[in-house]
């Protein structure tokens, strides 16, 4: 078998099999290679769409235990198949999984199975699982190895009771109580999944807000809205210890006034952030520099210190975010083959998939005001949205934030029903330097939860909305 290629592509994640896909489209003869069966990596597998599958899932079991009856729907003896509610999660990776299979074969993109390192900067080794090496060859490289969870010093995670969102997605049974530490994007969505359930949760997060790289007001309304799950948060508290007592675990921290505490739960979830993952491939050989914190260091083109070798995603800087990693995947593709790529990290929204959703793109007012610039707001809540008064999602509002001179965009905030979708709309707005005024002025479909944007925007112009 002919091992030269164009391009190898290490990690099939989002930013892997974007750009080996995408430089396949352009001509390039591509290889991807990919430790573990499945592909997908962390996103397809054990993240993103298994997350979303079972967030999903929740949902519709809380929506029959609390909101049925209002709707005239009577569901009788209500009961949870955890078993059938992991299948279904199964089920969705599978056809991901298959899904990514035909885009290798129909951009006849050559796959190996096993860990690659490298030999030297051009030369790349697979070990399989059956023990074999092959040597690779490439003119250009692209790494994409993505992200693993992180814990706290003197934290091991066990994978039995002090458990990562890995193994949070595939309990053998439905726990009675958890703690999660971290009340960042991963914490809260699992937060809000197993307390739809009825696990009791408990959330010990050090910072004094959940979500506290976002905008402030998402996570103060959010929590309100989470609370109604009997969620207990813990702000401002420290973690200090977790041990695995058999068939449970103690969580030890300093509470708000530095006094000890210790609580017991099933499970401990380690929701601490990721970090990059790098181990194994030999990047010492390829003469590849990091960073203190294990990320591999890029310019702007994404190139590391060796000009033919590049790096996406979570192994890089920036924020660990799949549509992140896909921009940084068909960006880098789309370099090496001569193409004009376009990348903006500013324009890159946040999403937290609970329910109500937060999303969030562009600067937030502690941004703004810790830069001094001047702004105007313009909110709008969900409560006096005509469609969502329909479906009761109530809890929310939309925060268009907007320079007071031009009317320049510069940051959009919901917290609400379908806010991961609208956000694209704010997204594009701030894209191509779209004018407040001129976002009212669209026709928007009535009745829609997009219409909160639409009445945001309005005032933020400083006109009275008809609305509200």
């Amino acid at each position: 078998m002919d091992h030269q290629y164009d391009i190898i592509v290490i990690g099939s994640g989002p930013g892997g099999y974007v750009s080996a896909i995408r430089a396949a489209q352009l001509g390039k003869k591509v290889a991807l290679v990919e430790k573990y069966a499945g592909l997908g990596g962390t996103c397809t597998n054990v993240g993103c769409i298994p997350a979303k599958a079972l967030l999903d899932s929740s949902e519709h079991f809380h929506q029959a235990k609390t909101e049925f009856t209002v709707h005239g729907i009577e569901t009788g003896d209500l009961k949870l198949n955890f078993n059938q509610f992991i299948a279904r999660k199964k089920e969705v990776i599978a056809q991901n999984n298959a899904g990514l299979n035909f885009l290798m074969r129909k951009n006849k993109i050559t796959l190996y199975q096993g860990h690659g390192s490298f030999e030297d900067s051009n030369t790349l080794n697979v070990g399989t699982e059956k023990g074999d090496q092959l040597t690779l060859k490439a003119t250009d490289f692209i790494i994409a190895t993505g992200s693993k969870p992180a814990s706290l010093a003197g934290i091991a995670i066990d994978k039995k009771r002090i458990i990562t969102s890995t193994e949070a997605m595939d309990l053998p049974a439905l726990p009675k109580s958890m703690i999660i530490i971290g009340g960042g994007v991963i914490g809260i969505e699992l937060a809000s999944m197993f307390a739809r359930l009825g696990t009791q949760i408990t959330i010990i997060e050090y910072a004094d807000s959940i979500l506290p790289t976002m905008d402030r007001e998402l996570g103060k309304t959010l929590q309100k809205s989470l609370s109604k799950l009997n969620i207990v948060f813990k702000l401002n508290h420290r973690v200090q210890q977790v041990v695995n007592q058999g068939d449970s675990v103690s969580v030890s921290f300093l509470d708000e006034k530095q006094q000890l505490q210790t609580e017991t739960a099933a499970y401990c979830l380690m929701a601490v952030g990721r970090k990059p993952y790098t181990a194994g491939l030999n990047l010492e050989k390829a003469g590849i520099n990091t960073d203190q914190a294990g990320r591999i260091i890029v310019n702007d083109q994404l190139q590391t210190n060796q000009p033919n070798i590049y790096a996406v995603g979570d192994v890089i800087a920036g924020p660990m975010l799949a549509h992140k990693a896909e921009e940084d995947g068909k960006y880098v593709a789309e370099r090496i083959c001569g193409e004009a790529g376009h990348l903006d990290y500013s324009l890159i929204p946040g999403v937290v998939y609970t329910w109500p959703e937060v999303a969030s793109v562009g600067k937030t007012e502690e941004q703004l005001k810790s830069e001094g610039k001047q702004y105007n707001v313009g909110k709008f809540p969900f409560l006096a949205s005509g469609r969502a008064r329909a479906s009761r999602d109530l809890d929310g509002f939309a925060k268009v934030l907007v320079d007071p001179t031009y009317g320049e965009i510069l940051g959009v905030h919901i917290i609400g029903a379908r806010a991961a979708d609208l956000i694209a709309h704010a997204t594009l707005g701030i894209r191509h330097e779209i004018t407040a005024a001129a976002m009212n002025e669209m026709v928007y479909p009535h009745p829609t939860f997009s219409e909160v944007l639409k009445e945001a925007y309005l005032l933020a112009t400083g006109q009275p909305s008809i609305n509200y």
